[in-house]
């Protein structure tokens, strides 16, 4: 069943069907396979090429631009929904790249997940994974670097924290696409303190953050509401400050969200992001150009991005975390014509 190729996680770790795989030339070879692969598709498949399994389906998508093989090949973290191979499947299968052009694939049976007449399309469910998951995922790989670096153990506990945190967002979403309650508020919650916890979790290199001291405390889901503003840090952050292809820094023309560059990149000075108490609830806002009037319903539409790349799914689930908590949420201008995000409780 394996050809005696050392995997970081073993095979049978996996529930799923799931194989082992290294990149060879344009195409990738199976290196291993667990039990339940085996049993799902009937044929030993060790030393075999990947793209064979991918043309035994009538149906193969994507959620990247390119064909499956040319994404284990280029080491892109995607998900391929694979459908027409007889009695089987439909299939959802991720590939987990590592980063020695190996890699794994892991295939999730869709007649197994409940409700799925009602569940969000296959895009939009791996798009919410990817954007969520981003952020813990490059902390825990930066902390496993200075870990190989200094040997110094206390950065394994940061790891282990943001696996914690990748944990609570894949039951997230399991949660969203079965249509359940996401939110528990029932703990009193510093919004000072959610905040800050929120914007240490996200790259802020270009832009500070000022938060005001009498912010309320509100009862509230703790995890949810930190998601809420890393979200809008996020939005903030990303789409007011971009770098060309030579690495300086430019003005975003396109952004996701349909907002603009931050002001930073104008005058060459520091983008700023601003929490402060407001009667019944905070706000959020930035000293960037804003969002238009007209753009002001639309950029909470899952799916709308006017960004290259982008997901269109952080304003999305920050609609989705005030409307479960059963607040209220507005988008206007700053007082100096950036994003302002007022949530009242």
């Amino acid at each position: 069943m394996s050809d005696g190729r050392h995997t970081a996680i073993p095979l049978r770790e996996f529930p799923d069907p799931a194989l082992a795989y290294t990149v060879d030339g344009d195409d990738a070879r199976v290196t291993a396979a667990n039990d339940a692969f085996e049993r799902q598709f009937e044929q030993e498949l060790v030393g075999g090429r990947v793209s064979t399994i991918f043309d035994r389906f009538n149906s193969c998508d994507t959620t990247g631009d390119r064909e499956p093989v040319s994404h284990l090949v280029r080491g892109d973290r995607i998900g391929i929904r694979l459908d027409g191979y007889g009695n089987r499947g439909p299939f959802f299968a991720r590939v987990i790249p590592s980063d020695d052009d190996t890699g794994y694939l892991v295939f999730s049976d869709l007649r197994e997940c409940p409700d799925e007449g009602y569940s969000p399309g296959v895009d939009q469910v791996s798009s919410v994974i990817s954007h969520d998951l981003r952020n813990p995922l490059d902390v825990a790989k930066a902390h496993l670097r200075a870990a190989e670096e200094t040997g110094d153990p206390e950065h394994f506990e940061s790891v282990a924290d943001a696996h914690d945190r990748m944990e609570q967002i894949i039951r997230d979403v399991l949660t969203l696409t079965r249509d359940e309650a996401v939110v528990q508020p029932t703990e009193e919650v510093a919004i000072e303190t959610a905040a800050r916890d929120a914007w240490e979790s996200i790259d802020t290199e270009q832009v500070e953050l000022t938060v005001s001291e009498s912010l309320p405390t509100v009862t509230a889901d703790s995890d949810r509401l930190q998601r809420l503003f890393e979200n809008v840090f996020r939005n903030s952050v990303e789409h007011g400050v971009s770098t060309d292809e030579t690495g300086s820094e430019q003005t975003t023309e396109s952004p996701a969200n349909g907002h603009p560059g931050a002001r930073g990149e104008q005058t060459g000075e520091s983008a700023t992001v601003v929490v402060h108490p407001l009667e019944g609830g905070f706000y959020v806002a930035d000293d960037g150009p804003g969002i238009p009037p007209a753009k002001r319903d639309v950029v909470f539409t899952p799916g709308y991005s006017t960004r290259s790349g982008g997901t269109g799914l952080g304003l999305a689930i920050v609609d989705r975390i005030v409307e479960a908590h059963g607040w209220n949420l507005t988008l206007t201008a700053a007082d100096d014509g950036g994003a302002r995000f007022e949530i009242i409780f």
